[in-house]
């Protein structure tokens, strides 16, 4: 299983942690990539929707290359983020940014279709589940069919702090969603899924998309004469 992790912070903390729990907890053999925010990626979108035309106008597509190469080739996603003000952490939220041409509505990779995803947060008090969810909204835009969280308060400022009580929780539900991910098994395109593609088609049929380049390229995946990408 080859297995992508991006990390919103780049240090190695309590949702750092969780993920690795996680991780070993998954027990195929496995193949990991991780990247780190913002030290991978340190730019934000600068509006200029050169992407919409074509992803590698972006001015920083260079960065972005060497992640977006490892997300379409895992089997899973998995992305971290501690819980920053009731929100993700900035450098994830500006990674999201930079990557939001590959939402339905723009131009979506065949190969997410394929994909499942975890998100996981943590934080000292509340928050976390919030922050998750909406990271996990965003890689359903992506066309993700199953995005899973997890968001846990772990009272602590640090892993080392983390009370005992918290930690056999965490380790628990990390080998119950371990041994889930662990199963091989064809992913489900549930209906949100296939009516957000429906919806998506019809945009781009309407000539509703941002950019005539967004009809050309459906067009060329054969979307607006039939095809489906998960088939």
């Amino acid at each position: 299983m080859k297995i992508v992790m991006i990390h919103g912070q780049n240090h190695k903390g309590s949702t750092w942690s969780t993920a690795h729990i996680l991780l070993d907890n998954i027990s195929c053999e496995k193949e990991v990539v991780e990247f780190f925010l913002p030290r991978e990626l340190e730019h934000f979108c600068l509006g200029c929707y050169r992407c919409i035309e074509d992803r590698e106008r972006c001015p920083f597509w260079e960065e972005k290359k060497r992640i977006n190469d490892a997300v379409l080739s895992a089997d899973l996603l998995i992305f971290t983020t501690p819980n920053y003000c009731m929100m993700p952490s900035a450098p994830m939220k500006a990674f999201l940014d930079l990557f939001f041409t590959n939402w339905m509505s723009h131009k979506p990779y065949k190969e997410m279709f394929g994909k499942r995803a975890v998100v996981i947060s943590t934080a000292a008090g509340m928050g976390a589940k919030k922050a998750a969810e909406l990271v996990a909204d965003n890689l359903r835009h992506w066309c993700i069919p199953e995005v899973m969280t997890y968001g846990v308060q772990v009272q602590a400022m640090n892993r080392e702090m983390i009370p005992d009580k918290i930690m056999r929780k965490i380790n628990k539900d990390m080998h119950k969603l371990g041994v889930r991910l662990s199963k091989e098994k064809r992913v489900h395109i549930g209906i949100r899924t296939r009516f957000s593609f429906w919806l998506g088609c019809s945009m781009q049929k309407a000539d509703w998309g941002a950019s005539s380049s967004e009809k050309e390229y459906w067009q060329k995946q054969g979307w607006l004469d039939g095809a489906k990408p998960w088939k």
